[in-house]
């Protein structure tokens, strides 16, 4: 893969396995030097992984994001190790489905404060560097569920509607500081989250989004696409 990405900073969030690390594993191919973070070790195994087969730097960090203590200390973290920061993407997420009604406060909390109020904390801290920088990239994963509801769906749904508004309203709050923003809406990945099915062969692979990651990065300057929905091509049931 051409290096095209060579000198550029990345954090990735919520990168020890799917579509996180798939990332990962795609830009650090391109050249890029990357963080990554978890809320478990296995977010270090990952970094040496990923770092034994590229070659490139890639470096482990643990950090919760809906811990606004942990972000700052994880942001702190990339300004010694990369010395600064190009590009950041929120992709750390979870997902609690149940009906509504049984619905604890503790997963509405758990789901909210990952999927949006994390993204906040890691984008105000990104941008304060980007403007440092005269400017950055940012690349939200979202998903196709904030777009469409679905029973049993309430906590994450509305963590990803928030999250898409988010996306576009920050946008336009910083594309004057030369600062791009784009949000990824998959559909069903053929990861862990959310299911124990895996390896369906009908599913999107997390391959596949790290190529869309790629394909933003590599969009000239002047131009920003800004909202990506991806879908599987020959989907089984609501996907």
């Amino acid at each position: 893969m051409e290096p095209f990405l060579l000198n550029k900073r990345i954090l990735i969030t919520g990168a020890s396995k799917g579509i996180g690390r798939a990332i990962a594993l795609a830009v650090a191919r391109a050249g890029a030097s990357v963080v990554i973070c978890g809320r478990t070790a296995a977010i270090e195994k990952a970094a040496k992984e990923l770092s034994d087969e590229t070659g490139a730097k890639v470096i482990g960090k643990l950090a919760d994001v809906k811990n606004c203590e942990q972000v700052a200390e994880l942001f702190q973290f990339v300004d010694r190790e990369l010395g600064g920061l190009d590009i950041l993407v929120n992709n750390a997420g979870v997902g609690v489905f149940a009906k509504t009604a049984d619905l604890s406060i503790e997963d509405w909390r758990s789901v909210i404060d990952t999927n949006l109020s994390g993204v906040f904390y890691c984008t105000r801290e990104a941008l304060q560097r980007f403007k440092s920088a005269g400017g950055g990239y940012l690349v939200n994963i979202s998903s196709l569920a904030g777009k469409n509801p679905f029973a049993g769906g309430a906590a994450y749904n509305a963590s990803k509607f928030a999250l898409n508004g988010f996306s576009e309203a920050v946008m336009l709050d910083h594309r004057g500081d030369n600062v791009r923003v784009s949000y990824i809406m998959p559909g069903s990945v053929d990861t862990s989250f959310g299911s124990t099915q895996t390896g369906a062969d009908w599913k999107i692979a997390p391959e596949d989004i790290a190529e869309i990651v790629l394909m933003l990065l590599r969009m000239p300057p002047r131009t920003l696409v800004s909202r990506v929905e991806v879908r599987p091509s020959k989907p089984k049931g609501n996907a």
